[in-house]
């Protein structure tokens, strides 16, 4: 079963995966897809509020804020990791369970990226915003490295997200039935 539907002026078909016996999610990815990324970038980047940076959680939101720094002229962004690097120093985290991942997963911050982000406007970006954990978890970030949020951001917003006037995004995603159809 898929879920068609037109994303930033291009038809894409979603795939229904189950989350469990009740619930079912349209599976956006957009690794891979250039033409999507760049399309929703672009229109992202219409409605954005003025900031300093973006950052967005690893991995799925990667392609989508790189694509966005690259068409705005940034020359950096910053990008919460899921695991910790050799190369970050001073790392603080926070925890984060995603709907689309079946365990709990920390996001970390090193003081450099910290640092960059310390009174500045900072945009968060995402691919998808459902229960809203992943982007409080990256607001959590924000709020310990002293930056001020001026915006969230994603392509698609599902379930619960898509009645929160504090999101800006693209198209709205439903939840779905085992059988396909569209939950109310």
């Amino acid at each position: 079963m898929d879920y068609k539907m037109n994303i930033a002026g291009l038809d894409r078909a979603l795939p229904l995966c189950k989350v469990n016996d009740e619930l079912y999610i349209g599976a956006f990815v957009i690794f891979g897809d250039q033409e999507l990324t760049v399309a929703c970038a672009a229109e992202l980047l219409k409605k954005a509020p003025e900031y300093d940076l973006l950052i967005t959680a690893e991995a799925k939101g990667i392609p989508l804020i790189h694509e966005m720094a690259r068409q705005h002229g940034d020359q950096k962004y910053i990008l919460a990791r899921k695991g910790t690097k050799l190369y970050m120093k001073e790392v603080f985290d926070v925890e984060v369970r995603s709907i689309s991942t079946d365990r709990v997963q920390h996001l970390y911050l090193d003081k450099a990226d910290a640092d960059l982000m310390k009174g500045k406007r900072i945009l968060i970006v995402d691919d998808v915003i459902s229960t809203g954990e992943s982007l409080n978890a990256i607001e959590a970030l924000v709020e310990k490295a002293g930056g001020n949020i001026v915006g969230r951001m994603a392509i698609l917003a599902e379930g619960d997200a898509i009645g929160r006037e504090d999101i800006i995004y693209l198209n709205p995603l439903p939840l779905f039935h085992p059988d396909g159809s569209i939950k109310e």
